[in-house]
């Protein structure tokens, strides 16, 4: 990267210098290192790389640095790039200009599913008197909610003018399409909320779900976003309404379910618990927007979230799909989504019914009991069947005059009672109610999947063959060392590769 920083000295352009050095800082961007911080190990050794060169590629490369860089990066390179400077190094003409710049203005280009909004961000450099040049550019950033909001792509343009015209014309000719000026103080917000969202939202098994521009661009984009003025708020989303309670939930479904789209739902008890079912998805996982319906957010729920999340009855897979569609019927009337708009989320929810018996996977079709499955899933949370399944393995059947089908793991008093069954063996060890008491402690973090990472750590060593029980005195160990401090112990149970050769008891 040094050897590459050369071509900075030939560069006039600050802006060009600028995407160049953010080109590079995003051979990193979203990697990940064994117990350690990428942005430390590389961002900030590059730096001191730089530093020590001394030479003019390393002051160039430590002078955008100290722009683009993270708080950390951009604080080291401007210290290193000052003692170079003073040292006689000298530095490119565009030094003095690079990060110069002054919004001129913010637009959106959002649809009318509220999918997403397209964040559109024009700056120009400022001459030597402060005021803005003719050199301007443009920042775009693609917002998706069906992603919880994340920043999902990124790129940068130089023709403004031509960028914003071809926005202009093809919201005017488009009902589905609506495009209107940002305030530069929500931009700010917006922008920040979606490149937080893209960051918490790492898949930790692969590379961050986005464009591959989007990692060239983020430096740049970061640093751009903290030229706006800050601001408060970030805009509400499409079709936001006020935050829905309990109460207010209940009222939307009955609403729907008196409504004209509903009439014809041939099964009206699986029909409410449906209804529920896709009210709660849009509260809790769409930004507080259960009436907000589009091709994509129909898809998702259909062939993601109820696969992934959701305890189905056989009635309910049935109507499910009946149900949506009838619900997109209710929730259009409601919002004003265009004939069109509707159309096309009838056709994919019918284009994903035939998918979605292929993606359900129905626990009992396994072999289990549905009255089993409904003790370990009160809440209904499919995804929580396998590390509640690991936490209490001896829920059917007998022990002595102890009926187990009739302990439910929900219940802290029946809990006590399966983790003591669990550990007869142990009943006498000097240490056996402190002992059963950690036990208890994993067992209910593992019930609430709290953290994340202490399934995902189990998980590990079991795949690598290692006995229940010691994976369960591992975690105990960690949890027991670390005490109370939540990200200390997630990062613990994060960094698990393998149990040691004498795990602990």
């Amino acid at each position: 990267m040094l050897l590459a920083s050369r071509e900075l000295l030939a560069v006039r352009s600050p802006l060009d210098a600028e995407l160049m050095v953010s080109d590079m800082v995003g051979a990193w961007w979203g990697r990940r290192l064994p117990g350690g911080d990428v942005e430390q190990v590389l961002g900030e050794g590059l730096v001191d790389y730089a530093a020590k060169a001394g030479t003019p590629a390393g002051l160039t490369l430590l002078i955008a640095m100290a722009y683009l860089g993270t708080a950390r990066q951009a604080a080291k390179s401007e210290g290193a790039a000052l003692a170079l400077m003073e040292s006689g190094v000298a530095r490119p003409r565009w030094a003095e200009r690079v990060g110069a710049v002054k919004p001129t203005g913010c637009f959106v280009s959002r649809d009318a599913y509220g999918d997403q909004d397209t964040v559109l961000c024009t700056f120009a450099y400022r001459d030597r008197d402060g005021r803005a040049s003719e050199e301007r550019h443009a920042l775009v950033l693609v917002v998706d909610y069906n992603m919880r909001g994340m920043a999902r792509d990124a790129w940068v343009s130089s023709q403004v003018d031509t960028l914003l015209e071809k926005a202009r014309a093809e919201a005017e000719g488009n009902p589905m399409l609506l495009f209107e000026e940002l305030a530069p103080q929500q931009a700010r917000a917006l922008l920040e909320s979606a490149m937080k969202a893209t960051r918490d939202g790492f898949d930790r098994n692969g590379p961050p779900p986005v464009s591959d521009s989007y990692a060239t661009y983020h430096a740049f984009a970061r640093s751009r976003i903290k030229a706006l003025p800050p601001g408060r708020k970030r805009p509400a989303p499409l079709h936001t309404e006020a935050p829905y309670n309990r109460e207010r939930r209940a009222m939307l479904a009955a609403e729907f379910l008196a409504s004209d789209a509903a009439e014809q739902l041939s099964d009206p008890s699986a029909a409410s618990r449906c209804a529920d079912h896709i009210i709660d998805y849009g509260c809790e996982h769409d930004f507080g927007r259960p009436l907000r319906v589009s091709p994509t957010k129909c898809e998702t729920f259909l062939l993601d979230h109820l696969p992934r999340k959701i305890m189905l009855s056989p009635a309910e897979q049935d109507a499910v799909p009946y149900v949506l569609s009838a619900w997109a019927r209710f929730a259009a009337g409601r919002t004003g989504l265009p004939e069109p708009g509707l159309l096309a989320t009838l056709d994919a929810i019918w284009e994903a019914t035939n998918r979605f018996a292929e993606a359900y996977r129905d626990p009992t079709s396994l072999g289990l009991d549905r009255e089993l499955v409904e003790r370990l899933l009160p809440d209904g949370d499919l995804s929580a069947l396998a590390r509640r399944v690991f936490a209490f393995p001896y829920l059917q059947g007998a022990h002595g005059d102890i009926l187990l089908d009739r302990l439910n793991p929900a219940v802290e008093g029946d809990r006590r009672i399966l983790l003591e069954i669990d550990h007869m063996g142990d009943r006498n060890r000097p240490d056996y109610q402190e002992h059963l008491a950690w036990h208890e402690e994993i067992a209910r973090r593992l019930w609430n999947g709290d953290p994340p990472e202490l399934w995902e750590a189990a998980q590990r060593l079991l795949d690598l063959g290692h006995d229940r029980h010691d994976v369960l005195h591992v975690l105990i160990e960690i949890a027991e060392r670390i005490g109370d401090h939540p990200a200390e112990l997630a990062a613990a149970f994060d960094d698990i590769a393998d149990i040691p050769d004498s795990p602990p008891v």
